[in-house]
């Protein structure tokens, strides 16, 4: 086993399988842009701290090992500060989000992994469950991927051996044909995927609403991204 592969190991779990946040640094104009279109921008940045911090919870009550997969490469000591230097850390590489998801399954893979799953930020209520789900869909399936409301994937994993680099190439992103090109390129590999159930996005003030609504019905009182909204309900009016 390599270094770099004991450096991804965070928790205690199976070393065969690892996930990673990909993670932007919250600065203005650049995450969240939809959301800033209604909402104040530093109120957008706070709220997208919010989101990374509870999907780092989800990580790491999964037992799965984790790593946040970072964006812009030049702000590492910056994310270290903000979210500590107990986490592994790994740049994403590329000038576009394909490429970068791309590159993150080749590192992955070239550290002897033999399952590996990305999610984003954008579904802080994303139940631990569904990261379990995906990992053990893994072991009989080639890949696994968790569709969500807006046409785009939350999740998308693969075995080493299920691993088809060309599912990034050529997608119109942020469009509502994400998922569905996808699995039109995994289908045509002939590769046996595995469909999460359908979560949200938080891309708009609707989708904050419509988040908020899923908290308070799932009790989850504690979340940070919880407790901001209550503390701003302004925001969803």
């Amino acid at each position: 086993m390599s270094g770099r592969k004991k450096n991804l190991e965070n928790c205690d779990a199976p070393s065969n399988a690892c996930v990673l946040l990909f993670t932007k640094y919250p600065e203005k104009g650049v995450v969240k842009r939809r959301l800033a279109q209604s909402l104040p921008a530093d109120k957008v940045i706070d709220l997208y701290r919010c989101f990374v911090l509870d999907s780092i919870e989800t990580l790491k009550a999964s037992g799965i090992p984790c790593s946040i997969c970072y964006h812009p490469r030049t702000r590492l000591e910056a994310f270290q500060r903000w979210l500590g230097t107990d986490m592994t850390y790994v740049p994403q590489r590329g000038s576009d989000i394909g490429t970068r998801l791309r590159n993150a399954f080749c590192d992955v893979f070239a550290m002897e992994f033999e399952k590996a799953m990305v999610i984003g930020s954008d579904s802080p209520d994303l139940p631990v469950g569904t990261l379990i789900e995906s990992s053990a869909a893994l072991d009989s399936n080639d890949a696994a991927i968790g569709p969500s409301t807006d046409g785009g994937y939350y999740l998308i994993g693969f075995s080493c051996r299920g691993f088809l680099p060309s599912a990034f190439d050529g997608i119109h992103w942020s469009t509502s044909r994400v998922f569905e090109d996808t699995m039109s390129r995994l289908e045509a590999a002939g590769l046996k995927t595995h469909i999460l159930e359908t979560w949200s996005d938080v891309d708009t003030k609707d989708d904050l609403i419509a988040l908020f609504q899923n908290l308070c019905e799932q009790r989850s009182f504690a979340s940070r991204t919880m407790q901001f909204i209550s503390r701003n309900k302004a925001l969803l009016r």
